[in-house]
């Protein structure tokens, strides 16, 4: 199963400095956990205020991840490269992987990033399925803090789920929920209130007692 914690220091309470420590606590208990991804998705940042927290993120990491955990930075390839993380996430409608990946080819040939992509219909499922490594796709479930938001739903995952890339769920999951998107085929989770809500360790451990998918035919 894979884990990805999706960061938004925003939801801490406290001033920016607070702030920024809890998350980069967060981070640090993620990585101890065992979480496979830590998708580092602090928007409202300039670009060098995103390179300097993603340089204390990747050392938190690395200090405290048995080589499992990878940090991947929101939309920027560049800063990406620049602080040594392990890739990066793009939005639906940032630029597509196979254009990172040439990037890559031409100008760092020597690099290797693993490419994430949130996807929110079936086709963006289809597309990415042999550009990235795996999508989040989403939101399964109507998101609490936003009246009138769309779910795909448990359906529409599993459709997904049939395309030859794995594909986490995304969007309002839950311990209690969690199950279900798994049972869809789902290859993981991914998640920003489920792990900064709770304890991590919890978290982990709930999810990874979860049972495998039922074969049914």
């Amino acid at each position: 199963m894979l884990l990805c914690y999706i960061t938004d220091r925003s939801q801490f309470a406290g001033d920016e400095s607070v702030r920024r420590r809890a998350l980069l606590q967060k981070i640090t208990e993620a990585a101890r956990c065992g979480v496979d991804f830590i998708q580092l998705r602090e928007k409202d940042l300039t670009t060098r205020e995103l390179e300097l927290l993603a340089r204390e993120a990747i050392r938190a990491v690395r200090e405290n991840s048995s080589a499992i955990t990878k940090l991947l930075i929101n939309s920027r390839t560049d800063i990406a490269l620049a602080v040594g993380a392990n890739g990066v996430h793009l939005r639906s409608d940032d630029i597509a992987p196979s254009a990172v990946r040439n990037i890559l080819s031409q100008q760092h040939p020597d690099a290797s990033l693993t490419v994430g992509l949130s996807c929110h219909t079936l086709d963006e499922v289809r597309q990415a399925a042999h550009q990235a490594d795996f999508v989040a796709y989403g939101p399964v479930f109507p998101k609490k803090t936003v009246l009138g938001s769309n779910a795909v739903g448990l359906e529409d995952l599993h459709q997904a789920c049939q395309e030859k890339i794995p594909v986490l769920a995304l969007g309002g999951i839950t311990l209690e929920n969690a199950g279900a998107c798994l049972q869809t085929g789902a290859a993981g989770i991914a998640a920003i209130r489920l792990f900064q809500e709770n304890d991590v360790r919890e978290v982990v451990d709930a999810l990874r007692s979860l049972p495998p998918l039922d074969v049914v035919d």
